[in-house]
């Protein structure tokens, strides 16, 4: 079984690719990477590579026109990394009112 959370993590703990993924997001009509390699400071190649690791993690989807790919975001693809941070705070919340409440009732005993 696939770790999406991990691949989504994994994706986006680039700066490079998540400053792909981020202009994906704000076009509406997607992006090709000559598109993106207009204002990037890397090689078309090398967004090609970024661009396939965000495919990889359903981040990112691709769609062929002629001897272009257009890239889009898939903005439904970081809710399960969403909602495990979401469970992960959750969690954190829990453990960390507990402790105060330990905290207050020691400094409230005589």
């Amino acid at each position: 079984m696939r770790d999406t959370v991990g691949d989504v993590f994994a994706a986006l703990g680039d700066p490079t690719r998540r400053g792909i993924y981020e202009e994906l997001l704000e076009a509406m009509d997607g992006r090709t990477a000559t598109d993106l390699a207009t204002t990037a400071t890397i090689s078309r190649q090398a967004i090609v590579k970024h661009l396939q690791v965000l495919v990889r993690a359903d981040l990112a989807s691709a769609i062929r026109e002629g001897r272009e790919v257009r890239y889009f975001a898939r903005r439904d693809g970081a809710q399960g990394a969403s909602r495990w941070l979401a469970d992960r705070t959750a969690q954190w919340d829990r453990r960390l009112a507990a402790l105060e409440r330990r905290v207050v009732d020691t400094t409230r005993r005589p």
